[in-house]
């Protein structure tokens, strides 16, 4: 099928579980192929203390398989995943292919680590001053340059993971969500 899209959601320990999942189960709703790897062991623990079972684990993962990995924040998992050779790897993969790439809250960082951050971006107030101050947008949900999708924290992942699905899917599947969703905040 053409419009079969697959997503890689990469998961380190502390990761922001109100974002993982929402962005695991709204890409799901649009019928995307969601793999949720992890660094590490399989058992996943969040920033919050709830654990998550990922599908496989990153270090097994090909760029080739998805059409964008998308990485959830909470400061400890940024780092984990800032920190990990593979999934910086697959970031610079994703990249040098033209694939889409996105990340919420604090998960910005781990793109400027891997170097593949665009100009423009947003992440959760204050993170910006561990990345760059130039190119920071303040006031949007969800920033947008060129294949490089960002988002603001916990509270826009809904927004953010909407926006995805327009981009992979189509605007008619992403306002069907959205309505069904009740997420006229977006």
């Amino acid at each position: 099928m053409q419009n079969h899209k697959k997503v890689l959601i990469p998961l380190a320990k502390g990761f922001e579980e109100i974002e993982a999942i929402s962005l695991i189960d709204i890409l799901r709703r649009a019928e995307i192929e969601v793999s949720v790897a992890a660094v590490g062991k399989q058992l996943v623990l969040g920033a919050h203390g709830i654990n998550i079972q990922a599908d496989a684990l990153i270090k097994d993962m090909k760029s080739d398989a998805f059409d964008m990995m998308v990485l959830p924040g909470g400061w400890e998992g940024t780092h984990g995943l800032a920190d990990d050779a593979d999934v910086q790897r697959l970031l610079q993969e994703m990249k040098a292919k033209d694939k889409m790439i996105g990340a919420i809250c604090a998960a910005p960082f781990a793109l400027n680590k891997a170097g593949v951050l665009n100009q423009n971006y947003t992440c959760y107030p204050s993170v910006e001053e561990d990345i760059r101050l130039d190119g920071y947008i303040s006031d949007k949900k969800v920033v947008i340059d060129k294949k490089v999708m960002t988002s603001q924290g916990p509270a826009t992942a809904i927004c953010f993971a909407l926006k995805i699905v327009e981009k992979l899917k189509d605007e008619q599947t992403a306002l069907a969500l959205k309505e069904g969703l009740l997420a006229d905040f977006c």
